[in-house]
């Protein structure tokens, strides 16, 4: 049997905190569906198409082709946990910062259980250098000109400035 785990976000844009979860998880599935979470009222700074192809650069430039070809990356907009049942997932991946997280991701993980028992929520901690890293603070930083670099992988550095110009 595939294990295929599920990592849910907006990766918008991919971070290396983002891509430090991705690189635990690969190590736990074989199959990784990035699960992009599209909201009607929110207005992403990258569309859909630019993330998954911010998130393939990114997994080839950091995991290589081998290990990159293990991601899928689709679109979703109903419940993660339905999403996940779609998918055929068994796993539903969550990073955690923080405590903050974990009371948070806690309280999803029971509501996804009872909906799903049959999917059962990972919880990974992210690893200590990337740990204060947050897609919404790094957006702050780039839209007030600040570095954003040594927060996103390089080859997400240099779209996320043009964009934020």
């Amino acid at each position: 049997m595939i294990r295929t785990a599920i990592y849910p976000g907006s990766f918008d844009p991919v971070t290396n905190g983002h891509m430090d979860i991705l690189r635990q998880t690969l190590a736990l599935a074989d199959k990784v569906i990035v699960a992009i979470g599209i909201h009607p009222g929110k207005a992403p700074l990258f569309s859909f198409e630019e993330r998954v192809e911010m998130i393939h650069t990114c997994a080839k430039e950091d995991f290589g082709a081998g290990d990159a070809e293990r991601i899928e990356v689709k679109a979703f907009s109903n419940l993660v946990i339905d999403f996940a049942r779609e998918n055929g997932a068994q796993y539903l991946v969550r990073g955690l910062r923080d405590g903050t997280d974990l009371d948070y991701e806690m309280q999803m993980a029971g509501m996804n259980g009872t909906m799903a028992p049959e999917i059962r929520t990972v919880f990974l901690p992210a690893s200590p250098d990337v740990r204060h890293i947050t897609a919404t603070l790094v957006r702050q930083i780039a839209k007030m000109g600040g570095d954003s670099s040594v927060f996103v992988p390089a080859s997400v550095a240099e779209p996320l400035k043009q964009r934020t110009r």
